[in-house]
C-alpha cells in the first residue's frame, strides 16, 4: 500500500489540532503557573529525586536558571526543597501536594478536551487513529532505540 503523498503533512496538522486543543484546556484561568512553569513541575514529577543540576539538564537551562524557576514554584507552594537523607549537601526537589492536584487536575481538564474532540469522531474512525497511533509509537520508538538493542515490534488486531 502506497502512502499517501501529504501524509506528513496532516500528520502536521493534526498534531498542531492536538496542540491547540490542550493548550486551550491548560491555559483556563486555573492554572495559576507560566506553561514552563508547567513543564518544570511534570519534569520533577516524572524525574524523581532531581535535584537543580539536574532539573537544568531536562530543561537544556543553566542551573541558575533552572533555580529561579524553582524559587519562583516555591514561593507560590508548588515546589520543596529537602535535603537528600544520604548526602545532605544535596538538595532534592519534591513537588508539593498542591503541586500533584494541579496536575492532575490539569491532566483530567486535558484528557477532557481530547475526548470531546474524539466524541466527534466516528467509532471506526476512532479505532483507526488508535491503531494508527500506536504504530507511530511504534515505529518512532524503533527510529529512537539504541544500536545493538532488541526493539520488536508488537501488533495489534
Amino acid at each position: 500500500m502506497e502512502r499517501p503523498p501529504n501524509l506528513a503533512a496532516a500528520i502536521d496538522a493534526a498534531a498542531e489540532a492536538l496542540i491547540a486543543v490542550l493548550d486551550s484546556a491548560s491555559s483556563r484561568p486555573a492554572v495559576p503557573v507560566s506553561p514552563t512553569q508547567l513543564r518544570v513541575l511534570s519534569l520533577i514529577v516524572s524525574h524523581p529525586n532531581s535535584n537543580v543540576n539536574r532539573l537544568a539538564e531536562l530543561l537544556d537551562v543553566v542551573p541558575s536558571s533552572a533555580s529561579r524557576l524553582c524559587d519562583r514554584l516555591e514561593a507560590v507552594g508548588l515546589l520543596r526543597r529537602v535535603a537528600d537523607p544520604r548526602d545532605r549537601r544535596e538538595v532534592r526537589l519534591l513537588p508539593t501536594a498542591a503541586a500533584e492536584t494541579l496536575l492532575r487536575e490539569l491532566q483530567e481538564r486535558r484528557h477532557q478536551a481530547v475526548q470531546a474532540v474524539l466524541d466527534r469522531m466516528p467509532h471506526r474512525a476512532q479505532h483507526e487513529l488508535l491503531l494508527a497511533l500506536v504504530a507511530f509509537g511504534q515505529a518512532a520508538a524503533l527510529g529512537a532505540a539504541p544500536a545493538g538493542t532488541d526493539s520488536t515490534v508488537v501488533r495489534t488486531a
